[in-house]
């Protein structure tokens, strides 16, 4: 058993450069797990800078300044975070207060609907049965209540921080932008000076993760704004809700179109019962889907991600068990990374052995 782990360790880190990439994944991976509350500010100001790079370097293209192009971006950015503010977020406040207004009516529907199943099909479901699904449903139903008042009770704290946070975010933005070369150049400082290991993955991986974090906001944002038309269109409740929920049900592959077809199907089987508007909305809605994973997804993402379905979801459940909603969204790029890794990891140590003989 020895022997095979002797004979592993030098297949793996015989060069130096493996073990000092290892080191720093290892230690990067635990600082980022043991204080990601505290660091999230910082990383989501880092991965915003990042994607504007672009924006920025075609303005520094058109003989704009580094601080003129940063300054630019950060004020879109600032724009941006306003118009959610004053323009979106009371929409959806006020759509979020009318279907807790609505809920009794829509649950006492529902009840109605479920207490006729064993009339109608006596030979499949019992009284007994619906009763049981009823007891439960008023149960999570408290349950939901009583976490709401407390989540509302506790939240002063969490809306000063957040506020916080939407001052620190576009300071942090801009001096990343400003300072991008300068502050790679400090960093630089602490690697070591023969990093071909690290190249080769960063190299692998650059193009690849601006291209699928630009791509994923984007279908978002297609996927939004088409389904709220068409919901609006069809004058469904709740429209810039549900399809704020839908265009964010993209974030998560495979899972995310399943999960979020049962809001939409609830709130307009509530709205009209069975019939041909009913019919209607969840045709379109099913040829949204069918767009977005036939033409957006192909054409957004052609060669950036090559994993296998399987792979996907484990990464899916895996860093969005580790980070929430962040591990769930950069859950592709994460793999990407260690689908490049585990590729240039036998490459080096190829190349070092080869060198030394």
């Amino acid at each position: 058993m020895f022997d095979i782990l002797q004979q592993w360790y030098r297949q793996h880190f015989t060069d130096p450069q493996t073990v000092i990439f290892a080191f720093m994944l290892i230690i990067g991976s635990l600082l980022i797990f043991i204080l990601n509350a505290h660091l999230m500010p910082i990383l989501v100001a880092i991965i915003i800078a990042y994607l504007a790079e672009g924006m920025v370097a075609w303005l520094h293209r058109i003989n704009l300044g580094r601080t003129v192009s940063a300054s630019i971006v950060t004020a879109l950015m600032i724009t941006t975070i306003l118009l959610a503010f004053f323009v979106f977020l009371p929409l959806l406040s006020r759509q979020i207060s009318d279907l807790f207004r609505e809920m009794p009516i829509m649950l006492a529907k529902g009840q109605q609907l479920l207490l006729h199943l064993p009339e109608e099909y006596p030979g499949y479901v019992s009284a007994q049965q619906i009763e049981e699904i009823l007891t439960l449903a008023r149960t999570e139903l408290t349950s939901l209540g009583q976490r709401v008042v407390s989540l509302s009770l506790s939240s002063v704290v969490g809306i000063i921080t957040f506020l916080v946070y939407m001052i620190l975010l576009p300071l942090m933005v801009f001096f990343f932008l400003k300072d991008k070369s300068m502050i790679l150049g400090w960093l630089a400082n602490f690697l070591p000076e023969e990093r071909r290991l690290l190249r080769t993955v960063w190299a692998e991986l650059d193009i690849k993760i601006a291209s699928y974090v630009r791509g994923k906001v984007v279908e978002v944002l297609i996927i939004w704004v088409v389904s709220y038309i068409a919901f609006a269109l069809m004058g469904l409740n709740f429209a810039m809700l549900l399809s704020l929920v839908v265009g964010l049900s993209v974030i998560i592959p495979y899972v995310g179109a399943t999960v979020v077809t049962i809001p939409v199907a609830l709130i307009a089987f509530f709205q009209w019962g069975f019939t041909s508007e009913f019919g209607w909305l969840m045709a379109i809605y099913g040829f949204i889907q069918f767009l977005d994973g036939n033409l957006l997804v192909p054409l957004l993402f052609s060669e950036v991600v090559n994993l296998h379905p399987v792979a996907i979801i484990v990464a899916v459940v895996f860093f969005g068990s580790l980070w929430g909603v962040w591990g769930v969204f950069f859950a592709i790029p994460l793999a990407t990374l260690i689908q490049a890794i585990l590729k240039a990891w036998p490459a080096a140590v190829v190349s070092h052995e080869a060198a030394a003989e």
